[in-house]
């Protein structure tokens, strides 16, 4: 959904009710994993060193904070991250915004091997594009660097998404950057 001006609190809330029981708008679940053949954006980047900073990394994930970075918000703010959840997120670009809608997918980790944590979304019919994105912690057991990684797959949807194609590549590459800057803050913030 394209926006002239940011909605308000209760227009998110309205979105979010609408949105709730929508269908994915891809298939199969698991493409920032396996990407069948499309196109596969990844970044890592080191964020920390050990196991306290690998726990809050871990806590910047549950809390959202990879993806609440100014120009970018999810909603509700304190959303579980748990398979099912629904969050809206909110974009600012261009003089306009864009309020999209996301559900967890599934977690990633094992707490029987190294330090792993990290979930996935799926974007919804409701959403200016179709894919997936993964964000993920882990430690790297042969240095002791704690690591951040998203891994995503997308393709426009929404008419402007698709004529705009260029512009978003260069947002999502931003976005990236900016994600991955604020997951180090936040585990520097001692």
């Amino acid at each position: 959904m394209f926006l002239a001006r940011r909605p308000s609190s209760s227009d998110v809330d309205r979105f979010l009710k609408r949105v709730a029981d929508l269908p994915l708008s891809y298939r199969p679940v698991g493409i920032a994993v396996e990407p069948h053949g499309r196109r596969l954006d990844e970044m890592t980047v080191t964020i920390g060193r050990g196991s306290d900073d690998f726990d809050r990394a871990r806590a910047a994930l549950i809390g959202w904070k990879q993806c609440n970075i100014g120009w970018v918000e999810t909603f509700p703010k304190n959303s579980p991250v748990a398979v099912g959840t629904v969050v809206a997120v909110l974009i600012r670009h261009l003089g306009f915004w864009s309020l999209n809608a996301c559900r967890v997918l599934y977690q990633v980790g094992d707490s029987n091997s190294s330090p792993r944590f990290g979930f996935a979304y799926g974007t919804l019919t409701e959403h200016a594009e179709g894919g997936e994105e993964l964000f993920e912690v882990f430690m790297d057991s042969s240095t002791g660097n704690v690591l951040y990684r998203i891994r995503a797959t997308s393709w426009p949807r929404a008419a402007l998404a698709r004529i705009g194609h260029p512009v978003v590549r260069v947002l999502q590459k931003r976005f990236r950057r900016d994600s991955g800057a604020v997951m180090k803050r936040n585990v520097n913030a001692v």
